[in-house]
């Protein structure tokens, strides 16, 4: 009898102490749905554009080739510091999307990037997926990053960040792309905007249809309804605050080896 009265008690404090944390992480999660609707207005200031700088350090390296230049992570900073520090860029740049070696890196008067650009009214934005990898036989892809992104959406938004990008990469071929990337790339999509919008970071949503092929302009158009579509069916399982969001869509255009593409383009 003493035996089971004494697990009923600590089932009693268990259960007390789950219901009280529960209640203090409600109190301490924050409603950030003022601050991400104003982002994302200020992003979308009219005739103002998103600086890309978030060029990793193994991808910028062919840019340096062209002028016989070390990749190194000092001279990354200097080229990134050109960009930023030219005269008037807020006149022009609403935003500025930042690698992670970038955001922590300062300019040639000691002052972080991220809280510079800030200081000239453009807002600093976070690059937070890690690459592609390769979904199935066909060669598809899915996005990695989602594990490591509740741990670095917050540390960025510390640094002062206020918005992300992540790249859903979808193909269009024979066959593809497949049901299976669609809802895998949107499903992605969805739960990285909604963990960005849990810890303050408006997400730039991009399903990119890549424009390899030689697709009709016509079909690029149907596959891009279709993956839009399970895209924003996604975003609404998630409770994603639309107005909270960017949506950054392909262009709709012939495949690069379609025999209309070059009279399309001159067009």
């Amino acid at each position: 009898m003493i035996f089971y009265i004494t697990h009923f008690k600590r089932f009693i404090i268990r259960s007390i102490f789950v219901i009280i944390s529960f209640y203090s992480w409600i109190m301490e999660a924050k409603d950030y749905s003022k601050e991400l609707i104003e982002t994302a207005n200020k992003i979308c200031t009219p005739g103002k554009g998103i600086l890309a700088a978030d060029e990793s350090p193994s991808s910028v390296v062919k840019k340096f080739s062209t002028i016989n230049l070390e990749n190194t992570a000092e001279n990354r900073r200097k080229y990134r510091n050109m960009l930023l520090t030219s005269p008037g860029i807020e006149q022009y740049i609403s935003g500025v999307i930042f690698q992670e070696e970038t955001a922590k890196q300062s300019n040639d008067n000691g002052v972080n990037f991220v809280q510079y650009v800030a200081s000239l009214g453009i807002v600093p934005g976070i690059k937070v997926d890690k690459g592609l990898g390769i979904l199935n036989a066909k060669g598809e892809n899915w996005t990695k990053g989602l594990d490591a992104l509740p741990a670095m959406a917050k540390e960025f938004y510390e640094l002062g960040c206020r918005f992300a990008k992540w790249r859903a990469v979808l193909q269009i071929g024979e066959g593809l792309p497949s049901e299976q990337a669609i809802q895998e790339n949107a499903w992605g999509l969805a739960r990285y905007a909604a963990i960005c919008q849990e810890n303050g970071l408006v997400p730039i949503v991009e399903p990119e249809i890549l424009s390899d092929g030689s697709h009709s302009a016509e079909y690029c158009q149907r596959i891009t309804e279709k993956v839009l579509t399970a895209v924003f069916s996604a975003l609404q399982k998630n409770n994603v605050l639309l107005e909270g969001c960017l949506l950054k869509p392909n262009m709709i255009t012939y495949g690069s080896t379609h025999e209309k593409k070059k009279e399309n383009n001159l067009k």
